[in-house]
């Protein structure tokens, strides 16, 4: 299985924008079209497709952000993976990538990471890889978690 994440470009644009999360997950994230304007207005955010053999299957929006915290933080921000490919164990395998390409880019220390507590399904999987409450509130009052490499 070959697992690549590749930044948004205009080869890529129209089909990321027309990935789709389940209707019931809706209310947990941002469309990829919300996503990518977000990014546009805020340099530190990296957009990116996630592809498993050459079929985009999901999307992730991450950064370093040098102001937050001691040393700065690297945010997963946005992850998801679309209606058509999910429940096939895909989630976990972008997520394990996902991890991986973070800490080789960014030489972090820890993963960031929020979410609403009601996002089961979400917070069963960033729970299987480690990710812990930290305490903290971001600014859509969604709690905070954090993974430590």
């Amino acid at each position: 299985m070959n697992i690549e994440i590749k930044k948004v470009s205009d080869k890529n644009i129209e089909d990321i924008l027309n990935l789709k999360v389940n209707e019931n997950q809706n209310s947990y994230i941002e469309s990829t079209k919300e996503c990518l304007e977000e990014a546009d207005e805020c340099k530190f955010y990296e957009p990116a497709g996630l592809y498993i053999n050459g079929i985009l299957v999901g999307f992730a929006m991450y950064g370093f952000f040098p102001r937050e915290g001691e040393k700065g933080r690297v945010w997963l921000d946005r992850f998801l993976i679309d209606k058509k490919y999910q429940g096939k164990g895909l989630g976990r395998k972008m997520l394990d990538s996902l991890i991986k390409h973070l800490s080789n880019k960014y030489m972090c220390e820890e993963i960031f990471l929020s979410l609403y507590e009601n996002n089961q399904g979400a917070l069963y999987l960033y729970k299987k890889f480690g990710f812990k409450f930290n305490g903290e509130l971001d600014v859509n009052q969604e709690k905070v978690m954090v993974k430590k490499l």
